[in-house]
């Protein structure tokens, strides 16, 4: 079992159960099928067999203000840190934008692009910063599916607990990587981008926001 764990500035540590759930087990539902709901449930999202195509909320489902902006990966056997990145502050150039003009989906997806020996890692903690809005925030929670072309790699499930308003958190997830063999690996990085993620995020068991991310491992090759 992962270890979800972090101190929360102004609130505590945080110490979270992540259960990793290897096989879905619950009745098979569609993306065509989730779309179609009002609200769409953490074991609804369970309950899909690959990777979705489109965001199944829209970027106004998140009322409650809630903003990464930090985000930090690093081996937990040495220490190095692999990844790092940091959202910039508002300029006066971003609010003179017309709103018509800015992408809602910006900042919904991230590519990234490793090294081969990144498949080899066994333990990854990543560091996530974020910042809540006016309203408290309950039964914070991420669902976290990775892919490679239509086979699931590994779902990942951290509670996040409880934040209050205009809180800034920091929170480190830990990842316990799936076995590869090494006809897979290879596999994956003969392939970028193939390998693909969803991130669902909950409040109250209700999705209020869903980001995507693809990877590539073939980095200095």
């Amino acid at each position: 079992m992962s270890q979800a764990t972090g101190k929360k500035k102004g609130g505590g540590f945080l110490s979270r159960a992540a259960k990793a759930k290897d096989k879905v087990t619950l009745e098979p539902i569609t993306e065509d099928e989730l779309l179609k709901k009002k609200d769409i449930s953490p074991d609804e999202v369970l309950r899909l067999q690959k990777i979705s195509e489109k965001y199944l909320c829209s970027p106004d489902a998140n009322i409650y203000g809630i903003d990464f902006t930090r985000f930090k990966l690093r081996d937990m056997e040495s220490g190095a840190v692999l990844f790092e990145v940091a959202k910039p502050p508002p300029t006066d150039d971003d609010e003179d934008m017309d709103p018509e003009e800015i992408d809602p989906n910006a900042g919904r997806f991230v590519r990234y692009q490793f090294t081969p020996q990144f498949l080899k890692l066994k333990t990854v903690g990543a560091t996530v910063e974020f910042v809540v809005g006016d309203k408290p925030v309950n039964k914070f929670r991420m669902i976290e599916r990775h892919y490679f072309k239509e086979r699931m790699l590994k779902s990942f499930d951290f509670e996040f607990g409880f934040c209050i308003p205009q809180s800034r958190n920091t929170v480190e997830h830990i990842y316990e990587f799936p076995y590869l063999s090494p006809d897979e690996i290879e596999e994956m990085i003969e392939h970028p981008f193939d390998t693909r993620s969803d991130s669902f995020y909950f409040v109250d068991d209700k999705l209020i926001m869903h980001n995507k991310a693809d990877y590539a491992y073939n980095g200095g090759t």
